[in-house]
């Protein structure tokens, strides 16, 4: 049985997104569609909102200037616990999460792209990190067991997915009862135009598969999640079209698991 033209469309926007963030991964350039030039990596980290000593504190390897937030510094990751990673990339947040949980705790990388988790896999053991996993996956059928996360933590990468609501439903069913979600990511304030909705190359942008916030919220709630809320937010500056100017939304959001 063929694969309808929705779930055509689903590989080929996945397949493209895979594709794209291998070649970062080779050629070590973001592709922060805000950043404009060739600004360093340590100056793209910082606008993000990683702080200096964040930045200090983790190999230069880690940090690809990709994201729209720093999920670690609003997580208040506690000593002892685990933590994954959703779209780990070249691992800035899963070193950063590691550090603040300790020797006793763990984090956990997840990405569907090889080429990211080979670099990802290769920095930590050149630095000796002994508390940090990276793992080849999807988002939408995480590698990880039921209950297991204390926290799930994820960098501008959700709006990648083309299935947010089986993204939530997974991050939901790995963490453990109590455990909390924290994640930056981009939204939209209205409709996208339908041409940008179509573009490949915004999908790989961050900008075509971002949900309207509303929605955004009303999908991790659907998940089971409760005390849902927008811990902050920002207008995302970005130069893919002047028709989204004032409508991408950089949104730091919070959720628990009864």
């Amino acid at each position: 049985m063929k694969n309808s033209g929705a779930e055509e469309r689903v590989d080929e926007v996945k397949e493209y997104v895979r594709k794209r963030y291998s070649e970062i991964a080779v050629s070590r350039q973001s592709c922060c569609p805000s950043c404009g030039g060739a600004p360093s990596m340590v100056d793209v980290g910082l606008k993000l909102g990683y702080s200096n000593e964040d930045l200090r504190s983790v190999p230069e390897a880690a940090n690809m200037g990709l994201g729209c937030g720093n999920p670690v510094a609003l997580a208040s990751l506690k000593e002892g616990e685990t933590v994954l990673d959703l779209g780990s990339g070249g691992g800035i947040d899963v070193f950063l999460a590691a550090k603040a949980v300790g020797p006793k705790g763990k984090a956990i990388g997840v990405d569907m792209t090889e080429e990211m988790v080979k670099g990802a896999r290769s920095t930590a053991k050149k630095y000796g990190y002994e508390n940090v996993e990276f793992r080849v996956g999807e988002i939408e059928n995480l590698p990880v067991e039921d209950c297991s996360m204390d926290v799930v933590i994820s960098n501008c990468v959700i709006n990648l997915a083309p299935d947010k609501e089986r993204v939530f439903r997974e991050a939901y069913r790995v963490l453990k009862h109590g455990g909390r979600l924290m994640i930056s990511d981009l939204v939209t304030e209205g409709e996208l135009p339908e041409k940008v909705k179509e573009s490949f190359e915004a999908w790989a942008g961050c900008v075509a598969g971002a949900m309207e916030k509303t929605n955004y919220l009303k999908t991790i709630r659907k998940a089971g999640f409760e005390n849902v809320r927008i811990v902050s937010e920002s207008t995302h500056d970005i130069d893919v079209s002047d028709e989204l100017e004032s409508k991408i939304t950089s949104v730091k959001v919070e959720a628990y698991k009864a």
